[in-house]
């Protein structure tokens, strides 16, 4: 599906009409400051339920006000294949629409998928894949295990909804040990207990996670295929669950009780997962240029793309200010690439888009090219 509608109320600068979008790509172009990044934060904000670029809900909402909406409609999208909950094959119709409020005050959130109420953020996110790009992004490579995590487990909530459901009680049960292990007088009885929950549900997060692992490094490595990347030839991608799965985490967590008492967090299990990247035994931090580490961001993004478009599900690229981080032939390289995949796109520019650069020698899809002034989108 794709954002064909977006409206939205005390959103840092935005204007308050509704503005309309194509399903496929879409060029932002105006000054620093006039709100173009605004704009995808809001589109992030209807797919991820945050901004990219703030951790806090308070510095996206207007000055003066406490409380923001973000309201999207959702068409059929450029994947026909998919099962559109009603909506007719091939046509324009709305198909969802999406809203959500946040209260900064009272710190409440409310989220609405066609008109009823729904408590969890993932019954909003499920509908509107939305995959960044963006300066922070690259930090995928040369970041933590965290940023990678986080990479992988977004793919894997989009081919598995019922994740997230999952990891959040993996994450309450990790919470408990923790406080547990920080407690004064350490309760062996209790973290038994503690371990039992959690070894249970690392094993079913975990064979998840490799089952979508393996279909993204199938899509990564026909990506590959598709390019003149010498570079990149003896790169290894490898899943890390978290400890070593030869062996019972419940019994690795025994073993290691002394060891995680005195850090007074828990050490082993799949919140310590990660994919890990190396050339030559080495991790490509070290060994790949910053350029080619960029590179390689790209490519693991196309690749998540491809994963779910092979699946019938159309991704929402927000790719802001990348031409301050990628040159004319990396540019035009991943826009063919996000056109051959049928991705929506939005893509954010100082300079006026030049479409005939943007795609090179190929004929430019359909798009919608608006200039943003004063937090105003001006189709032009």
């Amino acid at each position: 599906m794709a954002l064909v509608k977006l409206q939205t109320q005390n959103f840092r600068n935005l204007a308050p009409d509704p503005v309309g979008f194509s399903p496929s790509f879409n060029l932002l172009y105006g000054a620093n400051g006039s709100g173009k990044s605004s704009a995808l934060e809001a589109i992030a904000y209807l797919g991820l339920g945050r901004s990219f670029r703030v951790s806090r809900h308070q510095a996206v909402v207007s000055h003066g006000h406490s409380k923001l909406t973000v309201f999207g409609a959702l068409d059929s999208g450029l994947s026909n294949n998919e099962d559109q909950s009603g909506a007719a094959e091939g046509t324009t119709g709305i198909a969802h629409r999406l809203g959500i409020s946040r209260d900064v005050s009272a710190k409440e959130t409310a989220l609405r998928v066609d008109g009823e109420a729904v408590r969890s953020l993932s019954s909003l996110a499920m509908h509107l894949p939305v995959s960044v790009i963006d300066p922070g992004v690259f930090d995928i490579v040369a970041g933590g295990p965290g940023k990678r995590r986080q990479f992988l487990d977004w793919l894997v909530f989009h081919v598995e909804p019922s994740f997230s459901v999952m990891w959040q009680q993996c994450q309450r049960v990790t919470s408990q040990r923790n406080q547990t292990l920080r407690n004064g007088r350490l309760d062996e009885s209790l973290l038994r207990v503690w371990d039992s929950q959690f070894g249970a549900l690392a094993e079913t997060l975990s064979d998840v996670r490799e089952q979508v692992f393996r279909q993204f490094k199938a899509a990564f490595d026909a990506v590959l295929q598709e390019l003149d990347a010498s570079w990149t030839e003896g790169l290894k991608l490898e899943f890390y669950p978290g400890w070593d799965r030869s062996r019972s985490l419940v019994d690795i967590l025994a073993s290691h009780r002394e060891q995680e008492r005195r850090m007074g967090h828990t050490l082993y299990g799949p919140n310590r997962a990660d994919i890990r990247l190396k050339l030559g035994g080495r991790p490509v931090a070290e060994t790949f240029s910053r350029g080619q580490q960029k590179t390689l961001v790209i490519l693991m993004k196309i690749a998540q793309g491809k994963v779910l478009s092979d699946l019938g599900k159309q991704v929402t690229f927000l790719l802001d200010d990348i031409n301050a981080e990628l040159d004319v032939r990396h540019r035009i390289m991943l826009a063919h690439k996000l056109q051959d995949l049928r991705c929506q796109v939005f893509i954010t520019s100082i300079e006026h888009p030049e479409p005939d650069v943007l795609w090179g020698d190929r004929d430019a899809p359909e798009y919608r090219m608006f200039h943003v002034e004063h937090g105003k989108l001006t189709e032009e």
